[in-house]
């Protein structure tokens, strides 16, 4: 086992491997020992330069206030008697707005804490766990400033000695949907047809939804029997999508949308009801278990096979030691392009398929289906025979 021998630094040792004798010149490393939050670390390098210049950076960056008041116990203090930072004052409609989201989000974590420990890093980490737990940027704004203002006074009470919140980016929202192909690949009036012949008969109904809807899978998932009207006016009301896993909102506010059915459309999804119906907050399209379709499961057990038995594949990585991966060449989005491309041939100009697809920028559907057709929405789309 190699041996630690002191040097002329606290906290700093020469580990002397076994073989060494520890006398006299040596290539062995050196450790240098630190605390931080109660815990001890140790970093290991080559030379005693970097060991005495690591020292110091460290014992100059932990080197905290002499207080040891922790975070939930100054902030129950610091929130009833805050009274503002400049000559203007408190307004008292405020003290709620501080107090709400560092109780939501911040004592749970850090009630124990010690003031002075809460660096940057922490910061920046807590906003990273609050987007992926679905914060919105305004909610993060919110406990950001509320953050700020707690942490100049303790500033200017000599409790800690820099504002950990200052400079602090709030994370970028995360992708809310899958995203668009820039390429349209849309099918056939005959490549649809034998694809569906390949198609399982209990899914058929679910891929002749997407066509007629140009649906994203996501947002196909997504759709409850609260979101169907069957009345005189029949209509999709696309709300919300399911990703990864979570309800979500949808990708753009351009997404939420209303699409007209057909009466033939109607009839099938009256008669669908019937026979899966669970209630108004379920998914129309659900699993066994009566829950959200899962994507990559259905892409799996269902539009792979189905695809690759009709043709539609590609053979990757024939060496001649190994089978070739056989991959299809139709994902979910190839619905929504052949959508647009049966609403082109129904006599609907750009503006209309991009309202239709919920696409936020014109100039994207323009770039990606070029036709200009005429104005109008009109009715539902008919699946092709």
């Amino acid at each position: 086992m190699a041996k630690l021998a002191k040097t002329s630094i606290p906290g700093v040792y020469r580990r002397h491997r076994v073989v060494c004798s520890g006398k006299g010149r040596c290539q062995c490393p050196y450790v240098v020992f630190s605390e931080h939050r109660g815990k001890q670390t140790t970093e290991t390098v080559a030379t005693f330069a970097e060991a005495r210049e690591r020292k110091g950076t460290r014992q100059t960056t932990d080197k905290r206030p002499p207080s040891k008041i922790r975070v939930g116990t100054y902030f129950e203090s610091w929130i009833k008697t805050y009274a503002g930072r400049t000559a203007r004052g408190f307004s008292e409609t405020t003290r709620p707005e501080y107090e709400r989201p560092i109780r939501a989000h911040v004592l749970k974590r850090w009630a124990t804490w010690k003031l002075a420990e809460v660096e940057p890093a922490d910061i920046r980490e807590l906003f990273v766990q609050l987007r992926g737990e679905g914060c919105s940027t305004s909610q993060i704004k919110k406990l950001r400033a509320a953050l700020s203002v707690m942490f100049a006074t303790a500033h200017e009470d000599s409790l800690v000695r820099a504002n950990p919140v200052q400079g602090i980016r709030i994370p970028a929202e995360p992708d809310d949907g899958e995203p668009e192909e820039d390429t349209a690949k849309a099918l056939t009036r005959a490549e649809l047809a034998r694809l569906m012949r390949a198609i399982p008969d209990d899914w058929k109904f679910f891929f002749e939804f997407l066509t007629v809807t140009g649906l994203r899978i996501s947002e196909a998932c997504g759709l409850r029997w609260e979101h169907l009207d069957l009345g005189d006016d029949p209509k999709i009301k696309v709300r919300e999508q399911f990703y990864r896993g979570k309800r979500r909102k949808l990708k753009s506010g351009a997404g939420r949308r209303d699409l007209p059915l057909t009466d033939e459309m109607k009839t099938r999804l009256i008669a669908f009801k019937r026979e899966s119906y669970r209630g108004p907050k379920t998914p129309i399209f659900a699993s066994s278990a009566g829950t959200e379709l899962i994507r990559g499961k259905v892409a799996e057990r269902v539009l792979t096979p189905a695809a690759i038995a009709a043709g539609f594949k590609t053979e990757e990585g024939v060496d001649g030691k190994e089978k070739p991966k056989i991959r299809p060449t139709i994902s979910f989005h190839t619905f929504r392009h052949t959508c647009a491309s049966l609403l082109f041939d129904d006599g609907r100009n750009i503006k209309q398929i991009q309202e239709w697809l919920g696409h936020a920028d014109p100039g994207f559907t323009l770039r990606t289906y070029v036709h200009l057709m005429d104005a109008g929405v009109g009715g539902g789309l008919e699946f092709p025979a």
